[in-house]
């Protein structure tokens, strides 16, 4: 299946993408680090890279012309600047706000589907009018805002055409979902919300995959059956008391064993670093990316992610302020910086996956991907649904 990649960064949606099966006519990013990385991957021949046709610029400025009709997916996260905690929440004024470019696209290539994705902070109450909107031109993408239309005034006539009875020629159907990628096996307490549509000629049903692991299923196996430290060969003297914002949770998994019996484990930074070395100031022979960050340090609000549990959400940034997120949290109480590839696998990418830029640079790349394996569950599940009607047409 065809697919097209926007704000491409670097690659986590497109390389999960591919690896359910879409072949991308085109991945766009305006970031010269960003596209520097994708280039790197496809000329290292890393899997999946070799036919992607990488273009760099301002999405606002892409022909689709240029691409043939037919496209399945149209699939990317805008900045999320404009509508992140972290940022100055300016929403439709900041001029990184990229949704309607996102429309733009849905638009002129006419594809089967959408996916989209950006920070939680997008439904918010103080964006939920402007959210309101971003859904509607998801929706009807082919009612354009008009020359010196306010936005207000085009939600209102969006409005008005989705309550009448007549629908325009090109509409969608449009759900969306904050999701935590813990819940799906990343190793990573990251939410974000997802948009996904359907062209309504399609007549198709479908809804969001459902979670397949969870914290008290982790409590459990660290705290109950003990599988967790045994697996990790963790002895008893050695292994750290729970959390006192767990105990409860404890207790409640030590009484409901059957009703977990089909849940995994949430994934932790331990399980995450299985086989990887510690990162080393020159770095390691043979794995690229893992070079010591020194003077770490703690800070009210800048605390670092335990060992033992999933990652705090990394940040796009040099060491994640706000939130200390991009930071490891030793039991011993000490800490230090993640390296980049040790961020990398949090984010579900390959150990062959290179980076460029500076550290700096290549962690706002990170910090801003979609979990490479989030991603491919994702639009797996698109897929399959696209392959459904297929076969019934």
């Amino acid at each position: 299946m065809r697919s097209v990649e926007l704000f491409a960064g670097a690659g986590g949606s497109a390389l999960g993408a591919s690896m359910a099966g879409f072949s991308h006519d085109a991945v766009v990013e305006w970031d010269a680090n960003a596209c520097e990385t994708l280039r790197l991957n496809k000329r290292a021949k890393t899997p999946y890279l070799e036919d992607w046709r990488i273009f760099q610029g301002d999405v606002r400025a892409f022909d689709y012309s240029a691409i043939a009709p037919g496209v399945d997916l149209v699939m990317g996260g805008p900045p999320c600047q404009p509508f992140s905690l972290g940022g100055k929440h300016r929403g439709h004024r900041d001029e990184r706000n990229m949704f309607p470019e996102v429309a733009r696209a849905v638009r002129e290539l006419r594809p089967r589907a959408l996916l989209v994705e950006n920070v939680r902070g997008l439904v918010r109450p103080s964006f939920r009018r402007y959210f309101e909107y971003i859904i509607l031109q998801l929706t009807y993408p082919g009612i354009v805002r008009d020359d010196g239309e306010s936005w207000e005034d085009h939600v209102g006539r969006l409005e008005r055409i989705h309550t009448a009875r007549t629908m325009p020629d090109l509409t969608y159907q449009v759900v969306f979902r904050v999701l935590n990628a813990a819940d799906f096996g990343i190793p990573q307490r990251r939410e974000r919300v997802f948009i996904v549509g359907f062209r309504s000629d399609l007549g198709l049903e479908w809804s969001f995959p459902k979670a397949t692991h969870s914290l008290e299923a982790l409590l459990r196996s660290q705290w109950v059956t003990g599988e967790y430290w045994e697996r990790h060969g963790v002895a008893p003297p050695a292994r750290p008391g729970p959390a006192e914002r767990h105990r409860a949770r404890i207790a409640q998994a030590s009484s409901r064993m059957d009703c977990l019996a089909f849940d995994q484990p949430w994934r932790t930074v331990r399980d995450c670093l299985v086989g990887l070395p510690s990162p080393a100031p020159r770095g390691v022979p043979g794995i690229a990316n893992h070079e010591f960050g020194d003077g770490a340090r703690v800070y009210p609000g800048h605390t670092g992610s335990p060992l033992d549990e999933p990652a705090k959400t990394l940040k796009a940034g040099d060491h994640g302020v706000p939130g200390g997120e991009n930071m490891l949290a030793r039991p011993d109480g000490t800490v230090r910086y993640f390296s980049v590839r040790e961020c990398a696998r949090l984010q579900e990418f390959p150990d062959d996956f290179f980076f460029h830029g500076s550290r700096t640079e290549i962690m706002r790349q990170l910090g801003n991907a979609v979990p490479v394996t989030l991603a491919r569950l994702l639009a797996n599940s698109v897929r399959k649904a696209l392959l459904v009607h297929g076969r019934r047409n």
